[in-house]
């Protein structure tokens, strides 16, 4: 009788086990699979005229169709807006690989949104706020229409959505840094002109406010939560983006992004544009809701070492062997 149920016994933990292996080779082998942007192969995006193919999005405007103002051409979505188009070279460093992404601009849109005014009224005497200003930047359609294929490339380069967030980082962070040769009249004075984030990217320059809000629009269709800390004593701005708390600048949720030029993410301590570090109290600005950085942010750890050897550096202006290879190794892997 003890044999017997031991016997049986061994067959339902036999029967448990297979069934659990089963399970764990369904979901391995047979997961459906998505793209970048998490749609499922063979589906379309809801940014048209995107399709899934092959885990790759790829333009698909006869199945998927275009969104509003839009022209269908084969399998393509084309804009009035695109003509007298022009090349750029956008770089970025993951992990310390330099790779490049090859994007086309158009003049048609930049003229157009030089045209566009840059005041804005409520009437009843209601003042616009700067989240007003940065908003209608960041969210224009026609822009947003003709931005979006970067956004797409950056997907199909990294599934992973963090990865994704650190190429858009480092691509805006390696634009140079420069600002626009033109003025406009505002009631009566002349002003620096202040561009959208295409023409940016057109220009392939831009100052701390321009860049920030390119790097917003980025993260905001990647799907990620942002805001923009503005600093008025210094009038500077960078991105904040959603992360645990524990990494966040001053436990606001949101992780401190430099976007002047090549910085780790989190990293609030350096120097912005050469120009000392920020000291003053800063305005946070909401973008976007959306996901949040996880736990994995390796550019925590990354920050707090390079703040320290910048440190040892100020004080002592030498760095033993450990804290110099330490030091070149953080160059490499960001650019810095």
């Amino acid at each position: 009788m003890l044999i017997n149920n031991k016997r049986g016994l061994i067959e339902i933990f036999g029967i448990i086990f297979l069934v659990l292996l089963l399970f764990f080779l369904n979901s391995f082998f047979f997961q459906e699979k998505n793209c970048g942007d998490e749609t499922f192969v063979n589906q379309c995006s809801i940014n048209k005229p995107y399709f899934c193919e092959e885990e790759i999005l790829v333009e698909k405007a006869s199945f998927c169709g275009c969104s509003g103002g839009m022209t269908l051409k084969k399998d393509s979505c084309i804009s009035d807006l695109q003509t007298d188009y022009k090349e750029i070279f956008l770089k970025y460093i993951l992990r310390g690989k330099e790779n490049y992404i090859d994007f086309i601009t158009y003049k048609g849109l930049k003229n157009y949104l030089s045209d566009l005014p840059r005041s804005m009224s409520y009437g009843n005497d209601i003042k616009p706020s700067r989240q007003d200003f940065k908003l209608r930047n960041i969210n224009e359609k026609e822009q947003k229409e003709l931005l979006l294929p970067l956004v797409i490339e950056i997907q199909n380069i990294a599934e992973n959505k963090i990865d994704q967030a650190r190429i858009a980082v480092s691509l805006v962070q390696n634009i140079p840094f420069g600002n626009s040769n033109e003025s406009v009249f505002f009631k009566g004075n002349s002003i620096n002109y202040s561009r959208y984030p295409y023409e940016v990217l057109y220009d392939m320059q831009g100052v701390c406010g321009e860049k920030a809000e390119l790097l917003a629009f980025l993260l905001k269709e990647l799907g990620y939560e942002v805001v923009l800390f503005y600093y008025p004593v210094e009038n500077h701005e960078v991105v904040g983006i959603k992360c645990p708390e524990k990494y966040s600048l001053d436990n606001t949720g949101y992780c401190f992004v430099e976007t002047t030029g090549p910085s780790i993410i989190s990293d609030s301590k350096g120097s912005y544009f050469g120009n000392g570090r920020l000291s003053s109290n800063y305005e946070i600005i909401p973008i976007s809701e959306g996901n949040s950085l996880k736990r994995n942010l390796y550019e925590y750890q990354d920050a707090k070492s390079w703040g320290k050897v910048n440190d040892i550096l100020e004080e002592k202006e030498s760095l033993n062997w450990f804290r110099n290879l330490k030091f070149k190794n953080l160059k490499e892997k960001y650019g810095l």
